[in-house]
């Protein structure tokens, strides 16, 4: 049978992960605008732009845009430094017309010089941090808003000490009740989902949700205490009518194009926005069951365009954001209609059904978010690259671990200098083979010789003693790095005086014994 394609072809997977998404993304959306110290609804709006925009110019499968925890701090300062609000939404309309330009120039191949421990690491690194930000969220603890995933707060608080301060303040029992609940179904709807019949297709998070909701307007009618007050509801902006929300959006003020302080925030945003999102996707690809394989250009393009047009919304800075393409890729999603019906779900609530959406107790969706934290951060992961050796394990584990307690890009700059070091140190080990055998001396190299294998050639040449016959053999090279030759010259050149025969092999005409210069045809190279 001929696989159906087109964007509704799997909509029976792609419609229940959309909900799960839209639930996941609701509260980020909203805690990235507060710790951003934006307007509410500026959060909503790059969410929405981040599905229905990016999600529909991608060609990535499952990958899901909005606005990213990572950008908070510089979208925070940006905000206070630029003369108005209106100033800095024409800052991300600039950083999206640079992501074009670095579409245009084909800057997306940048992602594939990410070592794959790094790409999991980070993927380990942001479960972690979704777990640990969301524990006190789920007693009730919210002093850090849902969207922050930096370790230093803005509270003067870190993500450890304030798990210190959520068990040093009282716990609000309703909240944990709910969250303790719905945990328990996540994890087990996990394993008891039927794989067949209309169940199959029911997402956990919404049980959780409508469980939540439920559950506290119980509390409210028969248990007071428990309760959840309204501080740790969902706090979406309410209208009066739908079209009301046209009033609260605002837009960018050109006048600002002059400011040389508009156009560095844009470049800034639009570096760290594009790398954000590079490394997003691939690492989406990385956990893709299809092993599908996105346009990294295309992507570029999809967050210029996404930045644009949610800039000239009122929006925040979008980029691919990780924990919400993994909710999408947990919950079964097959195609990008998931995407962007998560954003023509997140603009319904926003426009219709806001005042129901306030009912949802934050514990609920911490829940979900922990749960989701989990599956990026299994036990099993770190088992699995410990058997594939330190080498893959320790730029792994050090990802993981800068990441925690900076941030994700300074993590991650981490993470690639400890596996480029890796890479060199392989590169530089067992390069040169020395046998020595009566008088007769071999120095091979088994590979291109270039600058960082001068100590390993040294120290070979080095260990020829007086009056040996000496070949250089170079035949498996095919270069030969410059700071090499003239290891290999200086030694010719001296070998007259110590009676050593020397040798270099291959000859003269052959281009990386060409290279060898003059002293080397007196000593004999053949």
């Amino acid at each position: 049978m001929q696989e159906k394609t087109g964007l509704l072809a799997s909509w029976r997977q792609d419609v229940p992960a959309s909900v799960v998404v839209a639930l996941v993304a609701l509260p980020l959306c909203l805690g990235v605008a507060l710790a951003s110290g934006a307007p509410l609804i500026s959060g909503l709006v790059a969410g929405i732009v981040g599905g229905i925009v990016v999600g529909a110019i991608s060609r990535s499968a499952l990958s899901v845009s909005g606005p990213a925890a990572g950008l908070t701090t510089i979208v925070l300062a940006a905000i206070t430094s630029l003369p108005s609000f209106e100033a800095f939404l024409l800052a991300v309309c600039l950083a999206g017309a640079l992501q074009l330009l670095f579409a245009a120039s084909r800057g997306g191949v940048i992602a594939e010089f990410v070592p794959g421990a790094v790409i999991t690491g980070m993927l380990a690194a942001i479960g972690l941090i979704l777990i640990l930000k969301q524990i006190p969220h789920a007693v009730g603890y919210d002093a850090d808003p849902e969207g922050d995933f930096s370790f230093f707060q803005r509270d003067g608080d870190n993500t450890l000490t304030a798990l210190g301060h959520m068990l040093s303040n009282d716990f609000l029992w309703g909240a944990a009740l709910i969250a303790a609940v719905s945990l328990a179904f996540l994890f087990w709807w996990d394993k008891a989902k039927p794989k067949d019949g209309p169940l199959k297709l029911l997402p956990g998070p919404l049980v959780v949700v409508l469980f939540a909701v439920a559950a506290n307007e119980a509390f409210r009618q028969f248990a007071p205490d428990l309760a959840v007050a309204s501080t740790h509801l969902v706090q979406v902006p309410v209208s009066a009518t739908p079209w009301a929300l046209v009033d609260q959006i605002r837009l960018p003020d050109f006048t600002a194009i002059t400011n040389p302080k508009v156009w560095s925030v844009a470049l800034t945003i639009a570096i760290v926005a594009s790398l954000e999102s590079l490394l997003s996707v691939k690492a989406v690809d990385e956990i893709d069951t299809k092993r599908r394989v996105t346009d990294k250009n295309r992507e570029l393009l999809a967050q210029g365009g996404g930045n644009l047009i949610s800039g000239l919304l009122g929006g925040l800075p979008v980029t691919s954001v990780i924990v919400r393409s993994s909710a999408n890729v947990e919950s079964g999603a097959d195609s990008k209609f998931s995407t962007i019906l998560h954003g023509i779900w997140l603009l319904l609530g926003l426009a219709v059904i806001p005042s129901v959406l306030n009912l949802i107790p934050l514990s609920a969706l911490a829940a979900i978010l922990i749960a989701t934290g989990y599956k990026l951060a299994k036990p099993a992961l770190f088992i699995q690259r410990w058997k594939q050796g330190y080498t893959q394990f320790a730029p792994f584990v050090i990802t993981v671990a800068a990441i925690l307690f900076t941030d994700l890009l300074i993590g991650i700059g981490i993470g690639l200098l400890v596996g480029f070091g890796f890479v060199i140190w392989r590169s530089a080990g067992n390069i040169i083979t020395y046998v020595e055998y009566g008088g007769t001396v071999m120095v091979r190299a088994r590979r291109n010789l270039h600058f960082m294998h001068k100590p390993a050639l040294v120290e070979s040449l080095s260990r020829v003693p007086d009056g040996a016959e000496l070949l250089i053999d170079l035949s498996a090279t095919s270069y030969v790095d410059l700071d090499c030759i003239d290891i290999i010259n200086g030694f010719v050149k001296a070998a007259g005086f110590r009676d050593i025969n020397v040798r270099v092999r291959p000859d003269p005409g052959r281009k990386t014994a060409a290279l060898i210069n003059a002293p080397v045809s007196r000593a004999r190279a053949t």
